[in-house]
């Protein structure tokens, strides 16, 4: 789903996995999911055939890897996009509220996010796959086979560089930190695009460490953020 420390919303695919992962784009919005829109939305044929390629078609799958459901979202993901208000983890959601929230995901960071896209044919289309996705959250109840591990690379290094004080506002309202670097972030960048124009010696998990103050998740850069590049 989203590249995890690596960057995107859900777990990269096969041998198409590691280089998926930094390609996550940047205007990530936490919006409350009421269905697809036609701005940017996928059939739900689409959708399966991207699950079949990520999980195998698995819609309730947690193998306690840091991506869940039959899109593989890392959690992150999963909640920058809306998910948990269906449920907790993708795989505990239904098909439908996946798909709905995985809409939304493709709204923000488009077809790129998935390492599957290709297989799927996924595109902005514009098509409403039409899903219901109910009221509240999913019944299904999922045992948990492993503990959770951590799904960013920021949770797993030491304390985090002094905060810069001007911030940026998303799309939901939310304050993220600005940072002062030289490049300023655009619409529809991700770490990888901005590490390959901008010539990044180490490629975007360089550019990730060099901006680990302000950027928490290699799948979540927005717009307005200054990043350094060396």
């Amino acid at each position: 789903m989203l590249l995890n420390s690596k960057g995107k919303h859900r777990r990269p695919s096969k041998a198409t996995r590691i280089a998926a992962l930094a390609g996550v784009t940047g205007a990530a919005v936490a919006v409350p999911l009421m269905g697809a829109t036609n701005a940017s939305a996928a059939s739900v044929a689409t959708w399966d055939a991207v699950a079949q390629c990520e999980s195998g078609g698995n819609w309730s799958i947690n193998t306690g890897n840091g991506y869940y459901g039959g899109l593989q979202f890392s959690q992150s993901s999963w909640a920058a996009a809306g998910g948990t208000q269906y449920a907790a983890r993708a795989d505990l959601a239904s098909k439908d509220q996946q798909i709905a929230t995985a809409e939304k995901l493709l709204d923000m960071q488009g077809p790129g996010a998935w390492a599957c896209a290709g297989a799927g044919g996924l595109t902005n289309d514009g098509v409403d796959p039409g899903v219901s996705t109910g009221s509240g959250q999913s019944q299904k109840a999922q045992p948990e086979r492993k503990a959770e591990q951590p799904t960013t690379r920021s949770e797993q290094r030491s304390a985090p560089k002094a905060e810069s004080k001007k911030t940026v506002t998303t799309p939901t309202g939310e304050k993220v930190q600005k940072g002062d670097g030289e490049y300023k972030v655009k619409t529809g960048d991700t770490l990888s695009k901005i590490a390959q124009k901008q010539g990044v010696k180490g490629g975007w998990s360089k550019l990730f460490d060099l901006n680990d103050d302000i950027v928490k998740d290699a799948n979540l850069i927005f717009p307005g953020q200054q990043l350094h590049l060396k």
